[in-house]
């Protein structure tokens, strides 16, 4: 057989992953730590596991420099299970959320905390009439909510928090499934982060949580499975954890560190992102819908403004090796995903197929 022609992978998620982190995965799948078991038949309550699951717990702590009052929970069930866990845990004294309208994921957030009974969700601020092209102004609040909820990063609509909204001293819960460790974030200025992993982790079927503990007194008696509580006090193995997609963390959490870590990441991610967005704003073919100062570094829709021709570049793009960049389906036209294992080649390859297309189709918007 022959090699396989260079592929860059530009899906929102499951996203690509580290070369070097498959290639280890590829190396120890048959037997991990010469245990002559894999990764995926070892034991949750052996050394062997909770050795590997407390270095990922450190190295992510180290990564973004987590304070020793917030647990870290590995859990299951994706970004959109935390849609529920929140409200469930938190949402108990006011019974009233403040939600900050930034795009899809956060619409959806609202949709599901409005199905816990008694929850109320409050939209503080939105982007609606934009179209979600920028984020949406500081909130103006004139109460106490029992938590505002903030999606840092939207990888449909492409925008991105750089420095977080005025929040007047709330309880502020993020969602950084889609930028977590792209973009440096202050942990102190959240009371709970969490992320499904398939974008900048690892596989799907893990999802972190980092919470400050001092809120766990305070959450109501739940369903074991659904608690934050209950899980940070079984270390997050009240039932088998995800422990292969916690393995596969473990190693990407290293090879950040090895590179760097956050900030060295932000600085590649901010390069890569700015390759694209040059050559967008000054293409004659393409454009970049989101207003500057909201762009984010991580996912970054555009369009030729046809439709058809959209689907044309989807198709020759990923006869050239460059696949995935086919826009949502609530938007449409592409979107480029450049999360931290995207290489800064990838990008100049996009750039490059791009240039070739507009001059063979002549450059029209």
């Amino acid at each position: 057989m022959g090699s396989v022609a260079q592929i860059y992978n530009f899906s929102a998620g499951p996203a690509v992953l580290p070369a070097a982190v498959v290639r280890q995965v590829q190396s120890e799948l048959v037997s991990y730590k010469n245990s002559g078991m894999s990764i995926m038949e070892i034991s949750h309550r052996s050394s062997l596991y909770t050795e590997m699951e407390a270095e990922a717990e450190r190295n992510l702590r180290e990564l973004m420099r987590i304070p020793d009052e917030y647990d870290i929970l590995f859990l299951q069930g994706g970004g959109t299970l935390q849609f529920t866990m929140a409200p469930l845990n938190f949402a108990q004294k006011t019974k009233q959320i403040g939600f900050i309208d930034s795009g899809h994921w956060a619409q959806r957030a609202i949709e599901e905390a409005r199905l816990v009974p008694g929850v109320k969700a409050k939209v503080v601020a939105s982007a609606k009439t934009t179209n979600y092209t920028s984020l949406p102004k500081d909130p103006v609040l004139q109460k106490t909510y029992d938590y505002i909820h903030l999606t840092l990063n939207n990888t449909i609509e492409g925008t991105m928090y750089r420095t977080l909204p005025d929040l007047k001293n709330q309880v502020v819960v993020g969602d950084m499934s889609s930028n977590i460790m792209a973009q440096r974030y202050n942990v102190k200025d959240f009371d709970l982060i969490y992320a499904g992993a398939q974008k900048n982790i690892g596989p799907a079927g893990l999802t972190v949580v980092i919470v400050k503990h001092s809120l766990l007194h305070t959450t109501p008696e739940l369903p074991s499975m659904l608690s934050y509580a209950k899980q940070a006090a079984k270390h997050s193995a009240l039932n088998t954890p995800p422990v292969f997609a916690i393995y596969v963390a473990s190693l990407v959490f290293k090879w950040l560190l090895q590179q760097g870590g956050v900030d060295e990441m932000q600085k590649r991610n901010e390069k890569k992102a700015q390759l694209l967005y040059d050559y967008l704003d000054s293409s004659s073919l393409f454009s970049a819908p989101v207003k500057k100062a909201a762009r984010s570094t991580t996912n970054v829709p555009f369009v030729t403004g046809n439709a058809e021709l959209d689907q044309r570049f989807v198709v020759a793009a990923q006869e050239n090796g460059l696949v995935n960049l086919k826009g949502h389906r609530l938007v449409g036209g592409m979107r480029a995903s450049l999360y931290n294992a995207m290489p800064l080649e990838g990008v100049q390859k996009l750039v490059e197929f791009m240039e070739s297309f507009e001059q063979n189709i002549g450059g029209n918007k």
